[in-house]
């Protein structure tokens, strides 16, 4: 079995990785069951291991933290939904790139109940939504908005960090970083898409999703 944790208000971030370490140390040790996080940040930047500290265009703006996940710099604050995946890859395959791929198939297929339409997108990480109400780039191509970031750890085989989804987050506060070191695409949330979903709708959905993926 899988547990569920919602934590209401902000979570310090350098708490939620001390307590993601620790669950990840247990789950190792078969001390503790898989665990699903969800929480909220107060405003900060994180850099993962692959940032380049040129896509920091605002290092004063917001807290910046380095983070031992995969990937570049991203954005956490309240209105995005963090889902901390506590989950052990040595009961599910050590396959670190077909669970990333599951990773993002729940993300789409949580984004579809809301009849949006997640892609991915090769040299792109995290889930992108395309903007038929927005003008076309340069190159003539739709523009695609950014819904999803995906960024994980592993330590004997057992993940954490993962996901966060932009539900209603203040949009303005992307623009202190590059994000993931993208300059020709943006971001978006739910309800900037017209879509007056809440973070506790997203939660049930995440957990109906979860499902078929993950345990059965």
């Amino acid at each position: 079995m899988v547990e569920w944790k919602i934590s209401d208000g902000l979570t310090d971030y350098d708490h939620a990785v001390d307590v993601m370490e620790a669950r990840a140390e247990a789950i190792a040790k078969g001390e503790a069951e898989e665990l699903i996080w969800l929480v909220e940040h107060p405003p900060l930047y994180t850099a993962g291991t692959s940032a380049k500290i040129q896509d920091l265009v605002e290092p004063d703006r917001f807290p910046v933290y380095q983070s031992k996940r995969g990937g570049q710099y991203t954005y956490h604050g309240p209105g995005q939904r963090v889902v901390y995946v506590m989950l052990d890859l040595n009961k599910r395959g050590k396959d670190i790139r077909a669970f990333v791929k599951k990773l993002e198939d729940w993300v789409i297929a949580t984004l579809a109940e809301f009849n949006v339409t997640g892609e991915i997108r090769d040299g792109r990480v995290g889930v992108w939504v395309q903007r038929d109400d927005k003008p076309k780039t340069a190159s003539g191509h739709p523009t695609e908005d950014k819904i999803a970031a995906i960024g994980i750890r592993l330590r004997k085989w057992v993940s954490f960090h993962g996901i966060s989804i932009n539900v209603e987050p203040d949009l303005s506060h992307f623009s202190g970083i590059v994000p993931c070191g993208i300059t020709e695409h943006g971001v978006t949330s739910l309800v900037d898409l017209g879509l007056p979903v809440s973070i506790e709708t997203l939660d049930m959905t995440l957990k109906e999703t979860f499902k078929p993926l993950f345990e059965e």
